[in-house]
């Protein structure tokens, strides 16, 4: 059994959700300020505190180099405090002793160390994203070409499957699976039986055997925060009946759905032989089209995918690491499309999630189990890079503005004028977060 899936039930929901998002966030702080930290002292610049999380310290220790590790009470982020730094933010300077090298302060480095030590928290997000990412698709494998029958996935009693093990599938009434649309063609089945015809080659010998529906009414995810997840659907979970009228296919559920136009709907339930009903309403959500761009549709929040597992075999390092590397591409591509689309009104702003949200979000993904939480961190990982890179006062971006300015004009920023960006970048952040908060708990609740 998952690991997550045993500690679950010894907290209650709020507690769990908490502990799932402190830790998290915990992981991606800790590798952020790590490279802070860690790309700092390659460029000779020292640092005095790396602290996880904000506020008095609750314990910690100081390591050779004269750097003071902790653990401070308000787990919420984190901060690498160099030698110079008047502040956590390394915002402006204060008085260092006379015997100290300022080379080895941060306001006394050469604005190249500067500028990669402070890239370098970003930089290492995306580096935990990428392995995150990686990791996942080689521990999954990938499906052998051409695609063969594994195992099938439990389903109702009465469905016939008359596929083996080893089974290459060729074609299922008479779409070719090895087809780039097979997916498209395989939903235009919908209008056939439950069960279909599939061609294969069996010990080398081509036949046709039945087999239920490829993409049945079978819950392959459920998406944080949905209609479903607060209605306890889970993966594996089997949709035979929607208001009393009988489903076999993830498109008749999708149809149906949309149907209702946001109106409650009855789901009946099968899982590993047990029955359950539940009632559920769909939201409006906004999905991202691969073209670009964003399409609003009433959603209840799951997935399916084929009936049966695929024979896998092991993926190439460096096809999983462009992999990971497209992940985190496709991550920031729809973060900018999310953020261009609410500005301009297209999407509602109750895309955005603040702490409450990302740590429902967090709690859901750790009752999906381990393997969906370590995802969920990666994501998270990616959008804080992301974040820190956006050239406002206070976050990383607008440190690196303010070197662009000393690189052209061959002279650093006035305190006074730091202090002023700083300032409105601080207020901008903390209206950003409040919005947020609102977002989570009243708006968009």
């Amino acid at each position: 059994m998952d690991l997550l899936n045993q500690i679950v039930p010894m907290f209650g929901n709020l507690a769990f959700a908490i502990a799932a998002f402190v830790v998290a966030l915990s992981v991606i702080v800790a590798v952020h300020e790590y490279g802070h930290y860690i790309v700092g002292r390659w460029c000779g610049i020292d640092a005095e505190v790396f602290s996880l999380g904000f506020g008095p310290r609750l314990f910690g220790w100081v390591d050779k180099r004269g750097t003071r590790w902790q653990v401070a009470a308000v787990p919420l982020g984190g901060y690498v405090k160099f030698l110079g730094d008047a502040n956590a933010a390394s915002v402006g300077s204060e008085e260092v002793a006379s015997d100290i090298d300022p080379r080895r302060t941060m306001e006394g480095a050469p604005l190249w160390a500067r500028a990669a030590t402070v890239v370098a928290g970003p930089v290492f997000n995306f580096v935990l994203a990428i392995l995150v990412f990686a990791g996942s698709v080689m521990v999954q494998g990938q499906a052998v070409d051409p695609l063969t029958y594994d195992s099938a996935k439990p389903l109702p009693d009465g469905i016939v499957n008359q596929l083996e093990q080893g089974d290459v599938l060729i074609a299922v009434d008479g779409v070719l699976f090895d087809d780039p649309d097979r997916t498209e063609n395989i939903l235009d089945l919908v209008q056939s039986a439950p069960q279909l015809d599939y061609t294969i080659l069996r010990d080398g010998v081509e036949m046709t055997v039945t087999g239920p529906f490829v993409m049945p009414s079978l819950i392959g995810s459920v998406s944080p925060r949905s209609a479903a997840d607060e209605a306890g659907l889970a993966k594996g979970d089997v949709i035979t009946a929607i208001d009393g009228a009988p489903v076999y296919s993830f498109l008749q559920v999708q149809d149906k759905v949309f149907a209702a136009a946001g109106a409650p709907v009855v789901l009946d339930l099968w899982n590993d032989g047990v029955t359950r009903t539940v009632n559920l309403t769909a939201r409006q959500t906004d999905t991202p089209l691969p073209e670009g761009g964003f399409q609003t549709r009433y959603l209840i929040g799951v997935s399916s995918d084929f009936f049966f597992d695929a024979m896998v075999e092991n993926i190439s390092v460096r096809d999983a690491l462009t992999f990971g590397v497209n992940g985190v591409w496709n991550t920031a591509t729809t973060t900018f499309s999310a953020v261009k689309h609410m500005i301009l009104g297209n999407i509602s702003t109750c895309n955005m999630s603040g702490p409450v949200g990302i740590a429902e979000t967090s709690a859901s993904m750790a009752r999906q189990g381990t393997q969906s939480f370590i995802w969920l961190i990666g994501m998270l990982s990616a959008a804080v890079g992301i974040m820190n890179l956006l050239p406002i006062p206070v976050l990383d971006g607008g440190h690196l503005v303010f070197y662009g300015y000393e690189a052209v004009a061959r002279r650093k920023p006035s305190e006074k004028a730091i202090q002023v960006f700083m300032s409105i970048g601080l207020t901008l952040i903390l209206t950003l977060m409040l919005f947020t908060l609102l977002n989570d708990t009243i708006l968009c609740p």
